[in-house]
């Protein structure tokens, strides 16, 4: 491609929300990501979440965070760039060992995946001998490794269900978990795994754990109301890490691909997504004919350490690559296998 199509293509996107300067420095970024992507025989993901010069133009796939693990291990190429949080990475290391995973930035953590440890899960089993432990795909590899399958907030309802146990263990989000419980009749509760005193557990219960999303965790019931109050016409969609109280009042709850499908498929013209809001801003690129409603913008500081440049400077010096034990990424594949066989 050349440098001025490249710009253009740019232009006819970001115009109107970002100076032509910067436009033009981020088609020549491109344009120099594209050679060393073609030298380094590699393939770039993009989750849904990345700014909107990075998002429309870099990417071969774009997506939620499993579903691009899935399609880099389909490929042929020997390093993968995953344009997400180093949670994200790493899922693609388990099911891609035999290629070379960089993130572009190590300052791309979690909130959510930081909440909870390996030593958290193995305690929570002690005091829990045999209850299935489901853990979101969410999470390091090393807490994948320790629970019995993982899920998707897509899925996590299907995972739980597969299991037929009347109790599980569900890690790490606390609004999930909610959500989730509320669609399988389950009472949650969250024990601290501290504690030396025994938990009593009967029936169809929910062992959760008190992680956050530190976006998703904003979003308030009376963001909802306002939404209704002040555009009657508009959809209102949400993410399953909000809390249930957000949830239950909106048009949709799902994913992030999820989200982008309503928003494509339904005929209505004017939405609301209570998320990250960068992803509104590609949904309102790539659709330029339906209304986004801003009236949030909760930007993840570790998503945004993601740039165009980061990408750039990931390929040229291969950095920052993600690396794991052999033992340990062989038990979370496992546990990620068996939610894909379901």
């Amino acid at each position: 491609m050349k440098l001025e199509k490249m710009y253009k293509q740019m232009h006819s996107v970001l115009k109107g929300s970002l100076p032509d300067e910067y436009i033009r420095e981020k088609a020549n970024l491109a344009m120099e990501i594209l050679q060393l992507k073609e030298e380094r025989n590699a393939v770039i993901l993009g989750h849904n979440y990345m700014e909107p010069a990075l998002f429309h133009f870099i990417p071969d796939f774009k997506g939620d965070s499993l579903e691009l693990s899935r399609k880099a291990a389909e490929t042929d190429k020997d390093v993968i760039v995953f344009c997400g949080v180093e949670f994200m990475a790493e899922t693609a290391k388990i099911l891609s060992p035999d290629k070379t995973v960089l993130v572009p930035s190590d300052k791309a953590g979690c909130s959510l995946a930081e909440s909870i440890t390996a030593e958290d899960v193995r305690m929570l089993k002690k005091k829990f001998p045999g209850v299935p432990v489901v853990t979101y795909i969410n999470t390091y590899a090393d807490v994948k490794a320790e629970c019995d399958i993982c899920c998707t907030s897509g899925n996590a309802k299907r995972v739980v269900e597969s299991l037929g146990s009347d109790t599980v263990i569900f890690l790490p989000d606390e609004f999930l978990a909610k959500n989730v419980a509320m669609e399988t009749g389950k009472k949650i509760i969250f024990p601290s795994v501290h504690d030396s005193t025994p938990n009593g557990y009967k029936g169809s219960e929910m062992i959760g754990w008190p992680g956050r999303c530190q976006v998703h965790e904003q979003f308030t019931d009376d963001d909802v109301l306002n939404v209704r109050q002040s555009h009657p016409d508009a959809i209102i969609l949400a993410h399953p890490e909000c809390s249930p109280e957000v949830t239950s009042k909106v048009d949709f709850s799902g994913s992030t691909s999820a989200m982008i499908d309503y928003v494509a498929k339904t005929d209505a013209k004017k939405f609301m997504l209570l998320t990250e809001c960068s992803m509104a801003d590609n949904i309102a690129a790539e659709y330029p004919e339906k209304e986004l409603v801003r009236m949030c913008s909760i930007r993840c500081p570790h998503m945004a350490q993601i740039t165009v440049e980061d990408t750039r400077n990931a390929l040229r010096d291969l950095k920052f690559e993600v690396t794991l034990d052999e033992e340990l990424r062989k038990k979370a594949e496992r546990s990620v296998q068996r939610m894909l066989e379901i």
